[in-house]
């Protein structure tokens, strides 16, 4: 038989006299805790301030301003620095070739036969001005539009891109050609 303890009575008095008057629970389930705030994007907000520092901080290169009148292109697996580099007019520039006034066909061949020439003689960076179109019919750039396509056909071609407006800007465009 198992043993009942019992609490001698000046026990339980000495503790209603610390503890007070009982009032016994009408239910038995537990309240849970108050709602839990919404998580906070810690990360993001940090990535958001380094974003904000990063521009106010004055590393922008306004060689890298799109205004869509410039022409970008670069074969997939040319580096994105490599590109940059073109972008910022940081090669030497090794020939040129000046399209203005001519016709389609005209610069069509000229260019066709300065590339060959420039990758024979293992030219790495060049600069084609083919003009802005201020002085062609409807205002319109008629080479600039046409170099664009030529220069993607072409296999010595890795990218090419606007010049720097000391360059000639959107009249012309640096091109990077593969080694031979």
């Amino acid at each position: 038989m198992a043993k009942q303890s019992r609490i001698p009575n000046d026990e339980i008095l000495l503790f209603h006299r610390f503890v007070g008057a009982v009032k016994r629970l009408t239910q038995d389930r537990i309240t849970g805790d108050k709602p839990k705030p919404p998580p906070v994007p810690t990360q993001r907000q940090l990535d958001d301030r380094q974003v904000r520092r990063a521009l106010l901080a004055g590393d922008f290169d306004p060689s890298e301003l799109e205004t869509g009148e410039e022409l970008l292109y670069a074969r997939p697996g040319v580096q994105h620095n490599l590109f940059r580099k073109l972008r910022r007019g940081q090669f030497s520039i090794e020939a040129e070739l000046d399209l203005h006034g001519m016709s389609v066909d005209a610069a069509f061949s000229m260019l066709c036969e300065f590339l060959s020439q420039c990758q024979a003689r293992n030219r790495r960076c060049v600069r084609i001005v083919h003009g802005k179109g201020h002085r062609s019919r409807n205002k319109q750039p008629i080479l600039k539009n046409k170099i664009n396509t030529w220069l993607r056909q072409r296999n010595e071609v890795l990218a090419f891109c606007s010049t720097r407006s000391v360059d000639g800007g959107t009249g012309a465009v640096y091109v990077l050609l593969k080694r031979r």
